[in-house]
């Protein structure tokens, strides 16, 4: 990967007013002209399936004779030519349908997937929080899950010592806090997950659809919260099927179908196309 530089913080009047200019969408090329905290250009990321696959020595003798017993691969591009600029300070919603390359998408941000084609650079710390409960370990408390995940961060003890109240507060578990994670509802996992990614002062935090779990009054809290990060300069990049909380909270949003970026650009026209239905992988850029 690589590492840029810082840019002023985000001007959200400028691009709402950018967001409203629909023109044709062009793909920049690989490594052209990144700046910015986060830049994908031309990224592309292909799954290899297998089909058939087997070690047992009777059935690869059969596959010689009787092609159905042969092991097939099969190709799937999840993502194609997908390009994301994200400023210091801004907020970016990706919607679309299920299967379309979201999450994919979020996991080449962290880090977490390489591009089979196309360059990432990024400038600073990311947090990502993509799964509920991905990196707690179930057999472990959340007191002990707690320090190991700051520490992956590479805060220290003491460092930790500091924020563990303002976390556990947050999160609301300090009666919790000393059991197994492998007891959590997915409601508390998703609790201690985004107050620790939250209190970790990362300069781009990743969220992946975790909003959806928990009631109503801590999900407010939680778009408090994030309006608190960001406020301080963190960019954060949401993967939901909520379009409320994206013309909420969003100041850009992507519609992806077919692991294409089909429209770019303020929150409620890309969400009304989305509604809009009849959605190709024809892409429509909007600045």
């Amino acid at each position: 990967m690589d590492h840029g530089h810082l840019h002023p913080p985000f001007d959200r009047g400028r691009a709402r007013a950018r967001a409203r200019r629909v023109q044709d969408h062009e793909p920049r090329l690989p490594g052209a002209g990144l700046i910015g905290v986060l830049e994908l250009a031309g990224v592309s990321k292909r799954f290899v399936i297998r089909h058939n696959p087997s070690l047992d020595l009777k059935v690869r003798v059969l596959a010689l004779f009787h092609p159905r017993h042969r092991e097939r691969w099969q190709e799937v591009w999840a993502l194609r030519e997908v390009d994301v600029h994200l400023e210091r300070g801004e907020s970016l919603g990706l919607i679309g349908p299920n299967g379309s390359g979201k999450s994919t998408l979020l996991r080449i941000m962290a880090g977490i997937l390489l591009p089979t084609r196309g360059r990432v650079a990024v400038s600073g710390t990311v947090a990502p929080m993509l799964e509920l409960g991905v990196g707690f370990h179930p057999e472990l408390t959340g007191r002990e899950n707690l320090y190991l995940s700051t520490s992956l961060f590479g805060f220290g003890r003491r460092q930790t010592d500091a924020l563990y109240d303002r976390i556990v507060a947050f999160a609301e578990l300090r009666d919790f806090m000393d059991a197994p994670v492998k007891t959590f509802s997915s409601g508390m996992a998703m609790r201690l997950g985004f107050a620790v990614a939250t209190h970790l002062e990362a300069d781009i935090l990743l969220v992946d659809e975790v909003l959806a779990v928990g009631d109503r009054a801590f999900q407010e809290k939680c778009l408090a919260r994030m309006s608190e990060v960001r406020a301080r300069g963190c960019s954060i990049v949401v993967v939901t099927h909520d379009l409320d909380l994206v013309r909420r909270f969003c100041d850009r949003a992507c519609l992806v179908v077919e692991g294409r970026i089909v429209a770019e650009g303020a929150p409620d026209e890309v969400a009304a196309r989305y509604c809009g239905g009849g959605v190709t992988a024809e892409p429509v850029h909007a600045f």
